[in-house]
C-alpha cells in the first residue's frame, strides 16, 4: 500500500459510528410504525385488521432468529432495500421518509452498513425491545 493509502484508510477506520438513540427510535415509531405494529410492538394496532399480510410481533425479531437481532436486516427492511412482497416493494412511507442515506449501523458481526439515522434509531428501539 501506498503511504496515501494508508492514510485514508486510517481515517475511514476513524469515522464514528452513528450514535443509536433509542429514545428517538421510540418517538418514531409511535408516529410512524405504531399505527399497524401496534403500541406494544405485538402486530396489533389500529391498520392491523385491514392488511392482507398481519405485521408481524416485533418483540420477537430475536427469537425468530435464534437469539441474534439482525439488525442490517431489520434496518434493510425499514428502509426498503429488503421490499415486503405482501406490500407489493416497501414497507409504507419507509422507503421515501427515510432514505437520506448517511449514517452507519454496526452489524452484530460488526460490519457496517450505510442507512439514514431514522432507520438507525429504531433499530436500536427495536432492539431493545427483544423478549
Amino acid at each position: 500500500m501506498t503511504r496515501l493509502s494508508l492514510i485514508l484508510a486510517a481515517l475511514l477506520a476513524a469515522t464514528p459510528v452513528a450514535a443509536q438513540d433509542a429514545a428517538r427510535g421510540a418517538r418514531l415509531y409511535a408516529e410512524n410504525c405504531a399505527v399497524c405494529h401496534g403500541a406494544g410492538l405485538r402486530g396489533d394496532g389500529p391498520m392491523a385488521e385491514v392488511l392482507l399480510v398481519p405485521p408481524p410481533d416485533l418483540t420477537r425479531i430475536a427469537y425468530r432468529y435464534e437469539g441474534n437481532f439482525p439488525r442490517a436486516g431489520i434496518a434493510w427492511r425499514i428502509d426498503g432495500r429488503d421490499p415486503i412482497l405482501s406490500h407489493g416493494g416497501d414497507m409504507p412511507l419507509f422507503g421515501f421518509v427515510f432514505s437520506d442515506m448517511s449514517e452507519v449501523l454496526r452489524t452484530e458481526g460488526g460490519q457496517t452498513v450505510l442507512t439514514s439515522s431514522e432507520v438507525v434509531d429504531l433499530v436500536a428501539f427495536l432492539e431493545s425491545r427483544q423478549e
